[in-house]
Protein backbone atom coordinates (compact mmCIF):
# COMPACT_ATOMS: atom_id res chain seq x y z
CA UNK A 1 0.00 0.00 0.00
CA UNK A 2 2.88 2.48 0.98
CA UNK A 3 3.64 1.91 -2.53
CA UNK A 4 0.96 3.19 -4.10
CA UNK A 5 1.42 6.59 -2.41
CA UNK A 6 5.42 6.25 -3.48
CA UNK A 7 4.03 6.53 -7.53
CA UNK A 8 3.26 10.12 -7.26
CA UNK A 9 5.25 12.67 -8.50
CA UNK A 10 7.34 14.85 -6.04
CA UNK A 11 7.89 18.17 -6.83
CA UNK A 12 11.10 19.88 -5.27
CA UNK A 13 10.18 22.92 -3.02
CA UNK A 14 12.11 26.02 -4.67
CA UNK A 15 11.95 27.99 -1.77
CA UNK A 16 11.30 27.33 1.97
CA UNK A 17 7.72 26.26 2.78
CA UNK A 18 7.03 26.55 6.52
CA UNK A 19 5.04 23.89 7.85
CA UNK A 20 2.75 24.72 11.27
CA UNK A 21 1.43 22.42 13.59
CA UNK A 22 -2.29 23.97 13.21
CA UNK A 23 -2.88 22.88 16.53
CA UNK A 24 0.13 24.05 18.20
CA UNK A 25 0.37 27.27 15.78
CA UNK A 26 4.66 26.24 16.12
CA UNK A 27 6.78 26.28 13.17
CA UNK A 28 7.39 22.13 12.63
CA UNK A 29 9.76 22.47 10.03
CA UNK A 30 10.21 23.13 6.21
CA UNK A 31 8.81 21.15 2.84
CA UNK A 32 11.66 19.01 1.04
CA UNK A 33 9.57 18.04 -1.76
CA UNK A 34 5.60 17.27 -2.10
CA UNK A 35 3.23 15.68 -4.05
CA UNK A 36 -0.52 14.89 -4.44
CA UNK A 37 -0.29 12.08 -1.08
CA UNK A 38 2.54 13.31 0.81
CA UNK A 39 5.22 15.17 1.90
CA UNK A 40 9.13 14.97 2.74
CA UNK A 41 9.47 17.54 5.73
CA UNK A 42 12.65 18.80 7.04
CA UNK A 43 11.47 19.18 10.97
CA UNK A 44 13.00 20.97 13.69
CA UNK A 45 10.98 20.13 16.29
CA UNK A 46 10.64 16.13 17.47
CA UNK A 47 8.13 14.52 16.05
CA UNK A 48 5.88 11.06 17.65
CA UNK A 49 6.26 7.99 15.86
CA UNK A 50 3.16 6.98 13.84
CA UNK A 51 1.40 10.15 15.17
CA UNK A 52 -1.21 11.96 13.05
CA UNK A 53 -0.83 15.80 12.44
CA UNK A 54 -2.77 18.93 11.45
CA UNK A 55 -0.31 20.68 9.20
CA UNK A 56 -0.61 24.21 7.02
CA UNK A 57 1.14 25.47 4.65
CA UNK A 58 0.81 27.92 1.92
CA UNK A 59 2.05 27.17 -2.14
CA UNK A 60 2.64 30.24 -4.87
CA UNK A 61 0.87 29.42 -7.57
CA UNK A 62 1.59 31.17 -10.74
CA UNK A 63 0.00 34.67 -11.21
CA UNK A 64 0.95 35.44 -7.46
CA UNK A 65 -1.74 33.91 -6.26
CA UNK A 66 -1.47 31.71 -2.64
CA UNK A 67 -3.20 28.66 -1.56
CA UNK A 68 -3.16 27.73 1.51
CA UNK A 69 -3.45 24.12 2.94
CA UNK A 70 -4.39 22.50 5.52
CA UNK A 71 -4.47 18.99 5.94
CA UNK A 72 -4.17 15.75 8.07
CA UNK A 73 -1.06 13.80 7.90
CA UNK A 74 0.26 10.73 8.99
CA UNK A 75 4.47 10.32 9.97
CA UNK A 76 5.44 7.11 8.51
CA UNK A 77 8.45 7.52 9.01
CA UNK A 78 11.74 9.23 10.18
CA UNK A 79 15.59 9.66 9.70
CA UNK A 80 18.10 11.80 10.90
CA UNK A 81 19.27 15.04 8.90
CA UNK A 82 23.10 16.32 8.74
CA UNK A 83 22.15 19.50 11.03
CA UNK A 84 21.84 19.19 14.26
CA UNK A 85 18.42 18.35 15.91
CA UNK A 86 17.21 18.31 12.83
CA UNK A 87 15.23 15.23 10.93
CA UNK A 88 13.94 14.14 7.67
CA UNK A 89 9.89 12.84 7.86
CA UNK A 90 7.97 11.47 5.18
CA UNK A 91 4.25 11.94 5.86
CA UNK A 92 1.40 10.64 4.09
CA UNK A 93 -1.78 12.77 3.76
CA UNK A 94 -5.07 11.71 4.93
CA UNK A 95 -8.42 13.25 4.88
CA UNK A 96 -7.90 15.42 1.29
CA UNK A 97 -10.68 17.41 -0.05
CA UNK A 98 -10.97 17.97 -3.85
CA UNK A 99 -10.07 20.97 -3.33
CA UNK A 100 -6.63 20.77 -1.85
CA UNK A 101 -5.67 18.08 -4.37
CA UNK A 102 -6.85 20.59 -6.88
CA UNK A 103 -4.70 22.98 -5.09
CA UNK A 104 -1.70 20.65 -4.66
CA UNK A 105 -1.98 19.24 -8.14
CA UNK A 106 -1.68 22.65 -9.82
CA UNK A 107 1.22 23.70 -7.55
CA UNK A 108 2.78 20.30 -8.45
CA UNK A 109 2.37 20.96 -12.25
CA UNK A 110 3.34 24.44 -12.63
CA UNK A 111 5.77 24.86 -15.41
CA UNK A 112 9.22 24.86 -14.35
CA UNK A 113 9.04 22.56 -11.85
CA UNK A 114 11.60 20.01 -10.65
CA UNK A 115 10.86 16.61 -9.49
CA UNK A 116 12.18 14.13 -7.28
Amino acid sequence: MINEFRRARRRKAPDTILVVDAMTERVVGRIGNLSETGMLLMAGTPLVDDALYQFRFSLNADGGDEASIEIGAHLLWVDKASAPGQVWAGFRFIGTTEHQAGSLRAWIDAPGSRYE
